[in-house]
């Protein structure tokens, strides 16, 4: 019995394959001949490799693999994870910035920021190169910075996510008196800070790659800083997102410490939601007090530069909102 298609066409219609086919072809009267059997290695089909497979090669390194033991083969995963993990904490350029500072933590929590790995320009590069020596440090949680060798002596305020770092240029060329320890894990944008600063010849720059949070928790000393500026962090707009939000109680909590009696923090955002929070946020901590006589919200100050980003978030009706807390 011949086997049905499993959806036959209706008695008397087209079959449009066929009648697109054209004139069926004729039926072969011999058989193909047949290609010899290959008695030499196979070439796979992987366009990525096109690699030879020797059948009797493969089985021995099968065989030996049964044959290896239980805490031979955990011997060799963990030789495999520290290659890795060494890897990950090299930097991407000759004396530049890590790629996984603190690698050794393996921390398991829900981190604030979402690393971009953009492409890195020539002249970013040279930057990195060049002044990562001097102005740039790894937040590797091994150590307590000096920031009063680090800054010669100047008051020192810390901004966490600094973009393509030219709001933090013109602050630094600005106010040289201050210096502005500046957090990010943006590559190209840590070089092109270094190059802005250098150009302008400002020298109260310095570049911190990594996590923030190790930074303030492990890094930096009781009452080191004079200030701390959050200008439009990642707003997670999502509702599910935000317990990813940089300004919780908990992060306040590792913030104040570390703040002189009297320190600002700054923050900036254009989205709504998430000014209210941390309006919400900063008022409900007991370690800081509202700048802003009502209560609320501050104007932007002048030393604040009116970024691109900002610009474009003007551009599309967005409502810029500063807020500006005293640490008691």
């Amino acid at each position: 019995m011949s086997e049905q298609p499993l959806n036959p066409s209706p008695a008397g219609a087209p079959d449009d394959a066929a009648a697109d086919a054209g004139p069926a072809a004729p039926e072969p009267t011999a058989p193909e001949p047949t290609a010899p059997e290959p008695t030499g290695p196979v070439r796979t089909g992987s366009t990525a490799t096109d690699a030879l497979t020797d059948a009797p090669a493969a089985d021995a390194a099968s065989a030996a693999q049964a044959d290896m033991s239980a805490e031979e083969a955990a011997a060799l995963r963990a030789a495999s994870f520290e290659r890795a993990r060494r890897l990950r904490q090299e930097p991407r350029f000759p004396g530049g910035p890590a790629a996984d500072p603190a690698g050794s933590h393996h921390e398991r929590r829900i981190r604030s920021f979402q690393p971009r790995r953009s492409r890195v320009t020539t002249g970013q590069q040279e930057s990195l190169e060049r002044l990562w020596p001097k102005w740039g440090l790894d937040i590797d949680g091994k150590r307590v910075l000096d920031l009063a060798e680090l800054f010669g002596g100047l008051p020192v305020v810390l901004e966490i996510g600094f973009g393509m770092g030219e709001a933090t240029a013109q602050m630094a060329a600005d106010d040289p008196g201050t210096g502005i320890l500046a957090v990010d894990v943006h590559t190209p944008g840590q070089g092109n800070l270094l190059g802005l600063a250098d150009r302008a010849g400002s020298t109260n720059v310095r570049v911190a790659n990594g996590d923030a949070i190790i930074l303030l928790r492990e890094m930096l000393a009781p009452e080191s800083l004079d200030g701390l500026r959050v200008y439009f962090p990642d707003p997670w707009p999502k509702a599910r997102h935000h317990k990813r939000r940089l300004i919780q109680p908990e992060f306040l909590d590792l913030v104040a410490p570390v703040l002189k009696p009297g320190a600002i923090v700054h923050c900036a955002t254009d989205w709504e939601p998430y000014a209210e929070q941390m309006l919400e946020v900063l008022t409900a901590h007991p370690r800081f007090e509202n700048t802003a006589a009502d209560g609320g919200y501050a104007p932007r100050p002048a030393f604040r530069p009116l970024t691109r980003f900002e610009g474009q978030g003007l551009d599309k009706g967005h409502i810029v909102h500063d807020l500006l807390f005293a640490r008691v």
